[in-house]
């Protein structure tokens, strides 16, 4: 997720290998992105979080986003819905263990609220986060247009066609994620096709339907921002997710939530790196709705280094 370790958006990849039982991987995002209130200081509201088993043992970001998201959003009137977010990771979570949140409440006006979200594990901040809040209204509307001329979902090949080479129990390591994922051109786990380039796009969605709660999807579209984001600075250097010795941890995040959506539904994640230099690539991305609509803008700085940097 962050910090100076090697981290990996695809590490939201729950680690849950025994045979002998089978997990549901959307309910276990579920349980792990709610949170319990924990009482509340002067200031402070103070939350805790499970944390989800990830393949190298470090807290993955999209779980952290949408839980702070969840812990602000419980300081808010009814209402009052997440527009935008600007966090920095600040050191590797560790997945056994589990997430303290607590929520300063720094302004409360008649349309906006803000609120600050700050990560604790062992006493020690893994996450700080801004994010602002709005009574939705009417106003003046636009949005950029959804890159047409895309395949469709249905016409990309899901992880089990692309896996089906792959040990069982590697293979069963990717599949067992709650979120359905299919890469255009194709996906960048074991190497790059076609030519170098600074952008791709994605479909997403979460493998199975969820409760009609507006303010768990916008939650849970924060989860999902995380994913594949980093991708376009490795697509453009042919750099896959494989390479040995690939050192790669998110350093911040941005996101601003634009239409409500359904996050169970399909959405196209397009996504481009305008810049890389001194070991920092820059991500940005566009989600919409399949039927077009811009649902979120997301930009994230990572840090990046190969063996030979």
């Amino acid at each position: 997720m962050n910090g100076d370790d090697v981290t990996d958006a695809d590490d939201a990849l729950p680690t849950h290998m025994s045979t002998e039982v089978e997990i549901d991987p959307v309910a276990a995002m579920l349980d792990v992105i709610d949170l319990s209130a924990s009482g509340a200081r002067t200031t402070e509201d103070i939350f805790t979080g499970a944390s989800q088993p990830m393949p190298l043992g470090r807290v993955f970001g999209g779980q952290v986003l949408a839980q702070s998201i969840v812990a602000a959003s419980r300081t808010t009137a009814p209402g009052r819905v997440a527009h935008s977010m600007h966090g920095y990771f600040l050191r590797p979570g560790d997945a056994h263990n589990g997430i303290t949140f607590s929520v300063d409440r720094i302004h409360d006006g008649r349309s906006f609220s803000t609120r600050r979200t700050q990560a604790y594990q062992d006493g020690v901040p893994i996450f700080s986060m801004i994010a602002s809040f709005q009574d939705e209204g009417p106003g003046l509307e636009h949005h950029a247009p959804m890159p047409e001329g895309l395949p469709a979902p249905e016409q990309l090949p899901d992880l089990q066609d692309l896996l089906s080479a792959m040990h069982p129990m590697s293979k069963r390591l990717f599949l067992q994620q709650p979120v359905d994922v299919r890469h255009i051109p194709s996906p960048i786990y074991f190497a790059v096709d076609g030519q170098p380039s600074p952008s791709q796009a994605v479909w997403m969605r979460i493998r199975k339907p969820l409760p009609d709660n507006p303010d768990l999807h916008r939650a849970v579209l924060a989860y999902l921002s995380d994913l594949t984001i980093q991708e376009s600075v490795l697509r453009a250097h042919g750099v896959p997710w494989s390479t040995p010795g690939l050192n790669l941890a998110s350093l911040d995040h941005a996101m601003w939530w634009h239409r409500p959506g359904r996050v169970d539904e399909w959405m196209l994640y397009v996504q481009e790196s305008p810049s890389a230099r001194g070991g920092r690539g820059l991500s940005t991305g566009r989600i919409y709705a399949r039927n077009g609509e811009l649902l979120a803008s997301v930009a994230q700085e990572i840090m990046v280094r190969l063996p030979h940097d």
